[in-house]
């Protein structure tokens, strides 16, 4: 039995030993250089977009007014329709403008009478001066007569024609197709030419347009760029994308058809315009939208997630970069604008330079670290996530040692 003890207390104090000299070899072990994840920086085309605020426009718009004065006998439309070039709208009274018709139409008749009488009596006196029957003054005369009688049948003749478009304007049709707007003015209504009020507004909604304003200074820069050749549209009009109130995206491109030729000289913008297909009416004028211009694409350009970029004292963006020797390097940009996550880089950075997305925070320049490809879709307490504090500073020694 006494036997038995002592090698129960010897197999005890075994593994004891064994697991504290495991623990001592743990905690002597170096920790080796941080882990960090890096995106090798790779050159690239990309589309450059800016989104504005815009409002839409209708493509055509025409006021409805009277061109003659009357009462208005009938309304021919139904307010909100779809009408089309030359459709009947209102009717005037015409009974007015039918007494000026006959009246120009007697007034011509009795002209042309008189150029029958004038004209004979030209030619007789033409005759009679021949053997000095009658004064030269008479002939004369005669030759006076005759030239104005037919100056007043043409006269009469445009009297007529301006009686007949006057009588003509008392039915009042629709100067464009488009949508037409609710009545002003109701049956019985006593209207004038040149009025200011209109009576109704006919708008053509398909195609439509998009006005958006821009800053004078970035359409500057944009030109500058596609005649440097740094962007290209392929020889196409830029294209135009919509955001409509609601959040929702329209579902047909648009283009663009100019830029304003003058400048507002209160903001400093200038007008662009973009046309949309509106088949299905979809747009209204005065909606407020979003406008997404697509400038061209950019060759060779180089982007970087805009988690690895941070700001010095001075505001200045930064990155940190594992060089060829496996040091830490600091970089400063020059990243004009964002694409999506990630910065558009234009100056302090090449292809291939390893940026350090992840596992940066503690570090310093110059110092080793051991690069592996950043995934972006790690979770936090991952290999990458645990790179901040080194190989292994998501564990616990406790946990090292198991």
């Amino acid at each position: 039995m006494l036997i038995n003890r002592f090698a129960v207390a010897a197999m005890l104090v075994v593994p004891l030993a064994a697991c504290g000299g495991g623990k001592e070899q743990a905690q002597q072990q170096p920790a080796g250089p941080p882990q960090v994840g890096v995106v090798a920086v790779k050159s690239e085309s990309v589309t450059l977009t800016t989104t504005l605020p815009g409002r839409t426009v209708a493509y055509e718009t025409s006021e409805v007014r009277p061109q003659v004065n009357g009462l208005i006998l009938a309304r021919l439309f139904t307010e909100g329709d779809q009408v089309t070039k030359g459709q009947p709208l209102y009717r005037i009274d015409p009974q007015p403008y039918v007494t000026q018709v006959a009246s120009a139409r007697a007034a011509l008749a009795r002209a042309r009478s008189a150029i029958a009488s004038t004209s004979a009596l030209q030619r007789r006196y033409g005759e009679l001066v021949k053997i000095n029957a009658i004064a030269r003054q008479d002939y004369e005369n005669s030759i006076t007569q005759a030239q104005q009688a037919r100056a007043d049948v043409a006269a009469q003749e445009a009297a007529l024609r301006s009686a007949q478009i006057d009588l003509s304007r008392t039915t009042i049709r629709a100067p464009i197709s488009g949508r037409i707007g609710r009545s002003i003015a109701t049956t019985g209504a006593l209207v004038t030419s040149g009025q200011t009020t209109a009576l109704t507004t006919i708008q053509r909604l398909d195609p439509i347009y998009v006005d958006v304003p821009q800053s004078s200074a970035d359409l500057l820069a944009l030109r500058q760029k596609i005649a440097a050749g740094d962007l290209s549209r392929g020889g196409q009009a830029a294209r135009v994308r919509l955001r409509l109130e609601d959040g929702s995206v329209y579902p047909v491109e648009g283009t663009l058809q100019f830029a304003d030729v003058s400048v507002d000289p209160a903001t400093g913008t200038q007008t662009i315009r973009a046309r949309f297909p509106n088949p299905r009416s979809l747009l209204l004028p005065g909606m407020y939208v979003r406008a997404e211009l697509i400038e061209g694409t950019q060759g060779n350009a180089l982007l970087v997630p805009q988690r690895a970029v941070q700001r010095d004292e001075k505001g200045n963006p930064t990155v940190m970069v594992v060089g060829g020797d496996g040091k830490v390097q600091m970089r400063k940009l020059t990243a004009p604008r964002t694409i999506g996550d990630n910065w558009l880089v234009t100056a302090g950075l090449k292809a291939g330079d390893k940026v350090i997305v992840e596992g940066g925070m503690m570090l310093r320049p110059g110092m080793p670290v051991k690069a592996v490809a950043w995934n972006p879709n790690a979770k936090p307490g991952g290999p990458q996530g645990a790179a901040q504090g080194g190989g292994n500073a998501g564990q616990s020694p406790q946990q090292g040692a198991k």
